[in-house]
């Protein structure tokens, strides 16, 4: 039993280091442009599409695959980005309800395309087998995926934190004003986020495809799961989002064993609690 459930928490880490690559890239969208994105979901699906067309069976069609995700999806963030400039500063009500109509039409054309039924997506041959865990096999792509997404996590963090896209990404997210009167093209550095944001979010898609299969729906409960990311882990820290990710892979995957009654509800009562947290550590503001 205690192999069985370790296993399962293996799961859980490979699932929340999925769902962090897609809530780091919503994060990043959301803490420089101020966009809540509700078509993100919709970027990931199309990048499990993309694995599931040009995967293939060996290593370099991966790589074509991961190459043209994650062109297309710096290519679909920037394009959302224009789209949604209009709405910057004019409230998340109306951004929400612009997003949510983009993912519903390109629900509607992927279901045109490839059909209502989940498609399978076979990892490369090379990474097919399995790895002795105790008395378990464990596939050996979920373990290559938990390597590469946990090496994405350290990159995203280092280049946040120390280098100088990083600086001007956080000179922009704290005040965009002062940091266009010191000199640094907002426009630019907002653009180039968009990118990185629509790039992960694909990329993630298509790396995971063979976990988390394309089929309809999966763009909502991936983009669910992205904003309970975000709200818990805080906008802007990778950190965060990344502590946030693997506690809802687990409750995800060890909870739903374990508790499969209370499962549903463990996110709930983290966000809950979370807000009320938040809420107390803000200043009151007098009138």
């Amino acid at each position: 039993m205690g192999v069985t459930y370790a296993v399962t928490a293996l799961d859980g880490v490979a699932f929340g280091l999925l769902l962090f690559v897609v809530g780091a890239g919503l994060m990043l969208i959301f803490g420089v442009m101020d966009v809540l994105n509700l078509a993100h979901g919709s970027l990931f699906l199309g990048g499990a599409y993309i694995g599931y067309l040009l995967g293939g069976s060996g290593l370099l069609d991966l790589a074509a695959a991961v190459a043209a995700g994650a062109v297309l999806g710096a290519g679909g963030g920037v394009a959302l980005g224009l789209a949604m400039r209009p709405l910057v500063g004019h409230g998340h009500l109306e951004q929400a309800l612009a997003t949510l109509g983009i993912s519903f039409v390109a629900a509607d054309a992927y279901t045109s395309g490839f059909g209502g039924a989940p498609l399978p997506v076979n990892p490369p041959e090379l990474l097919a087998g399995t790895v002795t865990l105790g008395r378990h096999g464990y596939p050996t792509y979920r373990l290559g995926f938990i390597i590469v997404a946990a090496l994405l996590a350290v990159l995203l963090h280092l280049t946040i934190t120390r280098s100088r896209h990083g600086v001007l990404l956080r000179a922009t997210v704290a005040d965009p004003a002062m940091a266009a009167a010191t000199g640094i093209n907002t426009r630019m550095v907002q653009t180039l986020a968009m990118a990185a944001g629509g790039a992960l979010a694909v990329t993630a898609g298509v790396l995971g495809a063979p976990l988390l299969g394309p089929a309809p729906g999966v763009d909502t409960t991936v983009l669910v799961l992205s904003l309970i990311i975000v709200i818990i882990g805080g906008a802007g820290s990778i950190p965060g989002a990344l502590v946030a990710a693997l506690l809802v892979g687990q409750v995800q995957t060890v909870g739903v064993i374990a508790a499969p009654t209370a499962a549903p509800f463990a996110l709930l009562g983290v966000l809950l609690v979370v807000l009320t947290i938040r809420n107390r550590a803000q200043p009151a503001v007098h009138a």
